[in-house]
């Protein structure tokens, strides 16, 4: 391998490790739904719409993160990214209200842990990385956020068993701190500067203008909307279903850790896979098969066994859909604004998501069941299997010349 090429996989890697320590740290806070709620009295349906909430920032934040950072430079965003999902995660203990948890875990948190998301990592990354690795690249950086939910996730169970719920949220806030120092390397010299192109890519709005009349770009944010709701829903109410399912709570942290191991092939494969294969096919083809893995699993017996098998099944497709996702993105729109416009296709994500964590909760608290979400999250797989066929997959905005 080149040094030049090990110099790609450098930065891959930086920003896979930001991917997965901001992450991995949304990712666990919902371990923390049923100690919270004891403490405060505040309520599941609340918490539900303080994480629902924190789903919609994340998305909202990526698009206006990436936007700043598309004009003045992505290293003071990132930093205050970092710093303030450290900072909101350390200080839940201190919340007893509804409205204070909503504010630092669906505000605060949300908000630092989006200025830190995949669209401003990979925005970051591909400007420095041929076409013709970016893939591979973007394979990375998106299996950094199942490395992080593989590794934090049950190293915060660890810690609440042994030394309670409140200081495991001090101690996993503090984690974030380590994004700094990859942040200043990821964002160093050329990287902190403006995209060198900006005066031959045209103004912002226009490439907004120009995405929004693309019909493709369009259907490619109604397929990861519904990415974003189901995804959503099984990472915020999969320790309440496995209580229904009257489980130990140790299920549902290492069920949540196989999901981010799996993702990790998962991600890697599709990475190399999208270089042969056409991105709109390989999408297609992972909604598909979500439905049926979420179906197989509804019917299933519910054992620890069958817990693990599903988390590893559905995790290969979990996050799989970033790279596919990002590169359509670039092929429509080119690299000039792919912060902001991958940003903005993340906030439709988010949206979905805000749903599905919110109305899991609402669903619950009505029934009594998580059933009619299941058949939801089957039926918007199949919707957005299908929605991704008829996406040109053609560019449509020229590329400013690096």
């Amino acid at each position: 391998m080149s040094t030049q090429s090990r110099g790609f996989l450098v930065v891959a890697f930086a920003a896979s490790a930001i991917f997965a320590l901001g992450l991995g740290i949304r990712q666990a806070q919902p371990l923390f739904i049923g100690a919270v709620n004891s403490a405060t009295g505040v309520g599941y349906v609340a918490l539900s719409l303080a994480f629902g909430i924190a789903q919609l920032m994340w998305g909202v934040t990526q698009p206006l993160a990436g936007a700043v950072a598309d004009r003045y430079g992505a290293r003071a965003v990132m930093l205050a990214g970092a710093l303030l999902i450290a900072g909101a995660t350390a200080a839940i203990p201190l919340a007893h209200s509804a409205l204070a948890l909503t504010l630092l875990i669906g505000v605060a948190g949300a908000v630092g842990a989006g200025a830190i998301g995949p669209s401003l990592l990979m925005s970051a990354g591909n400007r420095w990385i041929p076409e013709a690795k970016r893939g591979l690249a973007n394979g990375i950086i998106g299996a950094g956020g199942s490395f992080g939910q593989f590794t934090i996730v049950p190293l915060a169970q660890l810690a609440i068993g042994f030394a309670g719920w409140q200081p495991a949220l001090v101690l996993l806030g503090a984690t974030g701190l380590l994004a700094l120092p990859l942040v200043l390397y990821l964002t160093h010299g050329a990287h902190a500067a403006a995209h060198p192109g900006a005066a031959a890519g045209g103004s912002l709005r226009e490439a907004v203008r120009a995405a929004a009349g693309d019909r493709s770009y369009l259907l490619l944010n109604a397929g990861f909307f519904t990415c974003g709701f189901h995804v959503a829903f099984i990472s915020t109410h999969l320790p309440g279903y496995v209580a229904t399912c009257e489980l130990p709570a140790s299920v549902a942290a290492w069920s949540l850790s196989i999901i981010g191991l799996f993702n990790i092939a998962g991600s890697l494969w599709v990475g190399r896979a999208i270089a042969q294969a056409r991105m709109k096919t390989m999408l297609s083809a992972i909604y598909f098969a979500r439905a049926v893995i979420i179906l197989v699993f509804f019917f299933s017996p519910k054992t620890e066994l069958v817990f693990f098998l599903f988390a590893g099944a559905i995790g290969f497709t979990y996050l799989s859909t970033v790279p596919p996702t990002v590169g359509l993105v670039a092929k429509l729109c080119g690299q000039r604004y792919l912060a902001t416009l991958f940003g903005l296709v993340m906030l439709s994500h988010q949206v979905g998501g805000f749903l599905g964590a919110w109305l899991g909760g609402k669903a619950y608290a009505a029934t009594g069941s998580y059933d009619w979400m299941w058949w939801a999250d089957i039926a918007l797989c199949l919707f957005a299997a299908a929605v991704h066929l008829p996406i040109r997959e053609a560019r449509r905005l020229a590329p400013a010349a690096a």
